[in-house]
């Protein structure tokens, strides 16, 4: 195991950021961590990476003590924060020089590691990383994670605030990554992100809820769903909330997701009971479950299981 996290706690004043947590992560795997913010995903990121010391328990990554063995462990890592972290006065190839010599070596050393992401950036090797645009610097931020050939990558939200394109970019490029024998372990709030895992971690509140591949997750979930697709979707969902067989209701994009706690109710009651409230051009459909359909329910078992 690459990752070992044995037990981990983690308190800011009265804010408890982790909470026993325990975690493994195997070599050469692409794990993902999954939660909203304010989750404990940065923290744990941070002792991961001996930036913070754990309150309780303990982490070894890589075989090493992430406490006793910090300075022997950062030469073997790369990490990419949440926030651009690079020198934003110095040029492209000023800043993947200055990282490459923290580490005692040369970018040309790794070149071949770097060459698909450190290509696209070539052109501006000379423009202030603080000229760049979101996805240029997102590319220049994993470059200078890479540019000494770590063991272990370690990437906090590394997509947040990119388009669309250059965030499917970036999770190809970790595929070929991985392919290199680089172990990677990545947070992101993005559920659709979540299933390029081979393994993810949906945490909330400082609780890790659930470890497993992204499939078998999404099929845990083992309650009756259905979509309700409606014009008025903010009446539809107060309704749906005050029905007295709904367990779940959350909105999902144009539709709203809706959790029985009868699994024989039919789609076709729930219809019957809008349309009789007022509503028009309803539609009720069986719908497999997402991964974020059983975060969802995870959460709501967590408060269910508090309140009462």
């Amino acid at each position: 195991m690459d990752i070992v996290v044995e037990q981990v706690s983690k308190q800011y004043g009265s804010v408890m950021a982790l909470e026993s947590i325990s975690l493994e992560v195997e070599s050469d795997e692409l794990f993902g961590l999954i939660g909203p913010d304010g989750a404990g995903k940065t923290t744990l990121f941070r002792i991961l990476t001996t930036l913070l010391v754990p309150d309780q328990g303990k982490a070894t990554v890589l075989g090493y003590d992430v406490v006793d063995d910090w300075q022997a462990l950062r030469p073997k890592l790369g990490y990419m924060p949440g926030r651009f972290s690079l020198y934003p006065d110095l040029s492209v190839a000023e800043n993947l020089e200055f990282f490459a010599s923290i580490f005692g070596v040369k970018p040309a050393d790794n070149y071949d590691l770097i060459r698909p992401i450190y290509r696209q950036l070539e052109p501006f090797e000379s423009r202030r990383a603080h000229d760049l645009s979101g996805g240029m610097k997102q590319k220049l931020a994993l470059s200078c994670a890479l540019v000494h050939r770590p063991e272990l990558l370690v990437l906090d939200e590394p997509t947040t605030g990119v388009d669309a394109v250059s965030r499917k970019e970036f999770w190809d490029m970790l595929k070929k990554l991985k392919n290199e024998g680089i172990t990677i372990i990545v947070a992101t709030p993005y559920m659709d992100e979540a299933a390029r895992c081979e393994r993810i971690g949906l945490i909330q509140e400082g609780s890790l809820l659930q470890v497993d591949t992204p499939q078998r997750i999404a099929e845990s979930f083992d309650k009756n769903l259905v979509a309700v697709q409606v014009k008025d979707k903010y009446r539809a969902l107060q309704l749906l909330k005050s029905h007295e067989n709904t367990y779940a209701v959350h909105p999902f994009g144009d539709s709203i997701h809706v959790t029985l706690r009868d699994p024989g109710t039919s789609p076709e009651h729930l219809k019957v009971y809008l349309r009789e409230k007022g509503l028009k051009e309803v539609r009720v459909t069986p719908i497999s479950p997402t991964i974020e359909d059983r975060f969802m329910d995870l959460i709501q078992s967590k408060a269910n299981v508090i309140t009462y």
